[in-house]
């Protein structure tokens, strides 16, 4: 691919950049099990050099009207969507998603968060006047961006792009699993002719790169994602310099299905929605709670779904479920898949092993999971796999308290043929997100969570607003000019 060129390299104040030592990493197709290309691995002395850069350039960056931003920002729609093909074969390549997928979903959410970004640029608030004091926001400084390898696009997007509309200067340190994508993403900001040291990346394993990011004195705010054991090292990390930190992490979200929803149609869509991706989301709707005497019903019906999903090679565009990312993700995967077996869950698809005809990869079955309960590690635990775990209720409320049953909540998911029955519900769940009867997707929306799925939200002007301070001025006058 084009962008192997610079997979050696950083980019830093504006140019590409040799690293400073000789550390590199393989790059592995996760359905071949084989190299596919290479990444330096940074130091902290490169992490350094990066976030100075930043730093150099905040002043001017932070300075600049709306409209000298938009300018700028505005030029990488065009030049997205010309690369989109070599995107989306890159993440193909790097995370092992259906080319089909990458197309549709993968490179496309990336897209729609630069875009919605731009909209909400053009419409913030960065000044308001109450009484005889102006409120001010303000950029915050240096952002320090760690992104993951599940959708790749999407999370740098919805990192970047409000982070720069803010008026931060960026220094981003993608996933070392699948890096490709950010390599062309950051081709592409090149082009679209940021301002010497107002984007940069480094590639990074998270115990050096990412930690030096993290703990940088000249960082004010870091933004990760990724597994909850990690963002706290990161939040650890980041706390002797008291920076802000904002934090999407894991999930184990629950579906809700009511018995006066169309309740095959129901189950059908959350089995397809757990699995997409590989169950490689963080928000995936993992846990379907139905009531207890249709269990075996959705049992069937799930299996049913997962039985016939085309699990196979990620080039091929008839595929629809690829592998996971790594060996580490394919182990830990089969061990939970035994765990819960031996807990007593009814495995009603699927089970340990490769699908049937696949004898490389680390392709996964997809798994269902019925009469899983709450002490379960399967329950508890995000496989982030193509798993699914039914749980029963006995009603409202007993599905309530098994949806809250977790320390994660990042998202939750309602079917029910009431309106009024999922509104009341869903005020009740603990999670950032909740998603009623199927609503499509989008990034208008908040996104974040509560507990262990991290604190902070992303897109549109949510994610604006992480990234600036708010500063109160008295006695400016009731006249002041509104931005």
């Amino acid at each position: 691919m084009d962008c192997l060129e610079n997979s050696e390299r950083f980019f830093i104040n504006g140019q590409w950049v040799s690293p400073s030592a000789q550390d590199q990493k393989d790059i592995i197709n996760p359905a071949t099990e084989k190299p596919c290309g290479r990444i330096a691995l940074a130091h902290a002395q490169d992490v350094n050099r990066a976030i100075e850069a930043a730093h150099a350039a905040f002043e001017a960056w932070s300075t600049t009207t709306r409209a000298e931003r938009l300018e700028v920002l505005g030029r990488i729609p065009s030049l997205y969507q010309r690369r989109a093909e070599e995107m989306s074969r890159a993440i193909s390549l790097e995370m092992g998603a259906p080319i089909t997928l990458a197309r549709e979903s993968q490179t496309p959410a990336g897209l729609a968060h630069i875009e919605e970004t731009l909209d909400a640029l053009r419409h913030y608030k960065f000044e308001e006047c109450e009484d005889d004091i102006l409120i001010a926001h303000e950029p915050i400084g240096v952002a320090g961006l760690i992104t993951p390898w599940n959708w790749p696009m999407n999370q740098i997007a919805c990192k970047v792009m409000p982070a720069l509309a803010a008026g931060c200067t960026v220094v981003l340190k993608p996933s070392e699993i699948a890096p490709l994508s950010a390599i062309i993403f950051t081709e592409i900001l090149h082009e679209a002719g940021l301002p010497a040291g107002v984007y940069n990346m480094v590639q990074g394993d998270g115990p050096v790169a990412g930690e030096a990011l993290a703990s940088h004195p000249l960082v004010n705010v870091v933004s990760f994602t990724g597994s909850t054991q990690a963002g706290i090292a990161v939040a650890q990390a980041a706390a002797p310099t008291v920076k802000r930190v904002l934090q999407e992490l894991g999930g184990k979200s629950a579906n809700i299905i009511f018995p006066d929803t169309d309740f095959a149609d129901a189950v059908e869509r959350g089995a397809q929605d757990c699995f997409g991706n590989s169950g490689q989301s963080c928000d995936a709707p993992t846990r379907m709670l139905v009531p207890h005497e249709l269990m075996e019903k959705a049992m069937d019906i799930a299996a049913k779904v997962a039985n016939g999903l085309r699990v196979g090679d990620p080039a091929d565009s008839m595929t629809e479920l690829g592998p996971v990312v790594s060996a580490s993700q394919f182990k830990r995967i089969q061990a939970l898949i035994e765990e819960g077996t031996a807990q007593g869950a009814i495995l009603a698809a699927g089970g340990v092993g490769r699908p049937e005809g696949l004898a490389q990869g680390y392709y996964v079955r997809p798994t269902v999971f019925g009469h899983v309960t709450s002490d379960m590690v399967i329950a508890q635990e995000e496989i982030f796999g193509p798993v699914l775990c039914i749980m029963g209720y006995a009603d409202e409320d007993d599905a309530i308290r098994l949806a809250n049953g977790t320390p994660y909540g990042l998202a939750a998911y309602v079917q029910s043929g009431s309106e009024e029955r999922a509104r009341r519900v869903a005020r009740k769940l603990r999670a950032g997100t909740v998603t009623l009867n199927g609503a499509a997707w989008t990034v208008k929306a908040p996104f974040g969570g509560y507990g262990l799925s991290g604190n902070g939200r992303e897109c549109s002007r949510f994610g604006i607003a992480e990234f600036l301070e708010t500063k109160a001025i008295i006695g400016y006058g009731a006249d002041s000019k509104k931005q």
